[in-house]
């Protein structure tokens, strides 16, 4: 036969915790006067305090005997108890421990596109390994919508985002982390590398490689062109900003391309840059966390290193064509 065992619970709403704090000193001091003295209480209140934990407990809990008060075998039993509780609820109330990234160990969760992630994530890395060798950094895909940035990062699957999306909604915050403009990229040897500028029938003539990340036609560049009522010929469309260099390096296409980003495989790739002979807003590009981790000082010591990374890649950026 199973026995059934009845779990009381205590409602704690009902009962003064301060009294665990005499209890404590009481066991320590075995003196009433040196225990009000030791928790900031006259005589009289640390014998109030005394007879209402009696009659909570329903025990003397202390005799009086020649040598002061000694605890009976009920509170006796009840210290070990009553250390593991208070040490608990001073562990809790206690001001968290320093944020130390040499001593750290954790992962954080990162989404931005590719083409950030190849300008900061070099710089990023290189502090990190010196400030914070514990510390692991994972880059997840992009989410496909704003809504799913913010829920991912509400439920702590993502630690920040970089999104283009700067719509401000309740629980999210954001600052500006960098700003794009766009530039035309050519391989060295093109028929049109030497012209010291494109004209738009020249650009037109091109057929033209287009970084798609969501896999779905149309562009910035394409909705610009739309309102001249002209179009372009998208003889290549990619997923990732890392594939158009290398194409253009061993092809005639053109990218249009966000000028860092160009500017960062110039060298390596064989490139030629070139200004757009249309106009063309650029864009700008924010780092985005939820405001359950905004006061974290891990989260905080994230988001100061990927700013830091992000000023740096500047810094390191030739400008003008």
């Amino acid at each position: 036969m199973n026995e059934i065992v009845h779990i009381h619970t205590v409602n704690l709403s009902a009962v003064d915790l301060n009294l665990l704090v005499v209890l404590e000193a009481l066991l320590a001091e075995r003196s009433v006067t040196r225990a009000a003295r030791r928790v900031g209480l006259s005589q009289p209140a640390a014998s109030s305090a005394l007879n209402r934990l009696r009659a909570h407990f329903d025990d003397p809990l202390f005799v009086r005997t020649a040598r002061g008060i000694e605890p009976t075998a009920r509170a006796l039993a009840l210290a070990p108890l009553l250390r593991t509780a208070l040490e608990a609820v001073r562990a809790t109330l206690a001001e968290p421990t320093p944020f130390d990234p040499a001593t750290a160990r954790t992962m954080f969760r990162l989404s931005m596109p590719d083409s950030l992630a190849l300008l900061l994530l070099p710089s990023a890395l290189a502090r990190a390994e010196r400030e914070a060798p514990g510390i692991d950094l994972l880059l997840r895909p992009l989410a496909s919508t704003l809504d799913e940035a913010d829920r991912l990062l509400l439920d702590g699957e993502l630690d920040v985002a970089v999104t283009r999306d700067s719509t401000e909604r309740a629980g999210a915050h954001q600052r500006l982390l960098w700003k794009e403009r766009f530039v035309c990229v050519l391989r060295e040897g093109h028929p049109l590398a030497k012209k010291r500028a494109l004209s738009l029938s020249d650009w037109l003539s091109l057929r033209h490689v287009l970084v798609a990340p969501r896999g779905t036609p149309g562009s910035i560049v394409d909705e610009a062109l739309a309102t001249m009522a002209h179009t372009r010929r998208v003889a290549l469309m990619v997923p990732q900003f890392l594939i158009a260099p290398a194409v253009v390096a061993r092809s005639d296409l053109a990218w249009t391309a966000p000028e860092h980003v160009a500017r960062a495989m110039q060298q390596s790739h064989g490139l030629v840059i070139k200004p757009v002979p249309i106009a063309l807003e650029g864009f700008s590009l924010y780092l985005r966390w939820h405001d359950r981790f905004d006061r974290d000082p891990a989260h905080q010591w994230l988001r100061a290193l990927l700013v830091a990374a992000a000023s740096h890649a500047r810094s390191q950026s030739r400008t003008g064509p």
